[in-house]
C-alpha cells in the first residue's frame, strides 16, 4: 500500500470517511519502511512490551477483522482469531516469530477485505455481530469514524516507537 492522498475537500461523506481511513492505513507501511527485522520486534517500552512495530501492525490487522467481519457482518468467530476464552486480551500482539513483511501484507489484505465490506453496506447499516458496545449496535458510519481514530492513534504510536528505535522521523499529511 502506498501513501494515498487526502480525500477531496468537497467530496461526499462516504468518500471523506473511506479516504481518511485509507490515508491513515497507508501510513502504517510507510512507518515501517526500511526497518530491520530485529527492530520490528524490539521492545522499546518497558511497561508495554507488546508495543513493538510488529505488534502494532498485527493489532491493527485484527482490529480491521474484528470491526468489519465480526461486528458489521456478524461473521461467527470459528477460532480463526488469536483471541480465546480466558486468553490474553492482547493475544494478537504476540508476533515475535512472525516476519514484519508478512504482517504488513496481512494488514494490507485485511484492509482490502474491509474496503469490500464497507462498499457493500450503507453508512446507516448497523452491526450484525454480538459484539455491539454496551448492547447497542453501531452504524457503519460510527465504525468508520472509530477506525479512523484507532488507526491514527496507532500510527502515532508507530511514529514514537520508530523514533526510539533508530531516530527516523517522517512527516504525516
Amino acid at each position: 500500500m502506498t501513501v494515498v492522498n487526502r480525500p477531496p475537500l468537497t467530496s461526499d461523506e462516504r468518500t471523506q470517511l473511506t479516504g481518511w481511513l485509507d490515508l491513515q492505513r497507508s501510513f502504517v507501511r510507510m512507518k515501517c519502511e526500511g526497518l530491520s527485522e530485529a527492530d520490528a520486534h524490539r521492545k522499546t517500552l518497558p511497561t508495554s512490551p507488546l508495543m513493538t512495530m510488529a505488534g502494532v501492525v498485527a493489532h491493527l490487522r485484527w482490529n480491521e477483522y474484528s470491526w468489519f467481519h465480526l461486528n458489521m457482518l456478524g461473521t461467527p468467530d470459528t477460532g480463526q482469531t488469536p483471541w480465546t476464552e480466558g486468553g490474553h486480551p492482547d493475544a494478537e500482539m504476540f508476533v515475535d516469530d512472525v516476519p514484519l513483511a508478512q504482517l504488513l501484507d496481512e494488514y494490507d489484505e485485511e484492509c482490502a477485505r474491509s474496503n469490500a465490506i464497507i462498499a457493500s453496506l450503507a453508512l446507516d447499516a448497523v452491526e450484525q455481530g454480538p459484539y455491539a458496545t454496551k448492547g447497542e449496535a453501531a452504524s457503519l458510519r460510527y465504525v468508520l469514524c472509530h477506525m479512523i481514530e484507532e488507526t491514527a492513534r496507532h500510527v502515532g504510536h508507530l511514529d514514537i516507537i520508530r523514533e526510539l528505535l533508530d531516530g527516523h522521523t517522517s512527516y504525516n499529511e
